[in-house]
């Protein structure tokens, strides 16, 4: 091999990995990108669930939402934020409406009920209420200032 052949080998070598760098380096820009997008997307979807949360804790503690209501709504935001929120003993309260009230019949569901039916399940959700109004209440308060000290109160 002459000393030209290899100089010309050398180059278009250099010139390839030159372009294997550079499409590495588009590459890795773009996940940043993606990275960067899915964050803000993220933080959107935390900052939407947190209002929610405070116009629903709020709405609870203003009595304007029904106890059941509030509390399965509360419950829900909670677990989108962070499954493990509904653990916590302050927002027990939330999960303890869900899982005494879950079986009660809703919506088109709940029309189809006859009246006795739908008596029958009312009294037994207004009992629920009865007996959880403080302790929801409680919660609804803990999630007001759950919402204020966010992110810190995550930790």
């Amino acid at each position: 091999m002459t000393l030209t052949t290899a100089l010309i080998l050398l180059g278009v070598g250099l010139a390839i990995v030159a372009g294997l760098g550079a499409y590495a380096m588009t590459l890795w820009r773009e996940v940043r990108r993606r990275r960067a997008f899915r964050e803000a997307e993220l933080r959107r979807a935390h900052d939407n669930c947190l209002d929610n949360l405070e116009l629903v804790a709020s709405a609870l503690m203003q009595e304007q939402v029904d106890v059941t209501e509030g509390a399965w709504r509360c419950k829900t935001l909670l677990e989108i934020l962070d499954p493990s929120l509904v653990e916590r003993p302050e927002f027990q309260a939330f999960g303890e409406v869900h899982s005494r009230t879950r079986h009660l019949h809703t919506h088109s569901a709940r029309q189809a009920l006859s009246p006795k039916e739908r008596f029958r399940e009312d009294r037994e959700r207004l009992a629920v209420e009865d007996e959880m109004r403080e302790a929801v209440l409680e919660a609804a308060g803990a999630a007001l200032r759950f919402r204020h000290n966010w992110p810190q109160s995550l930790h």
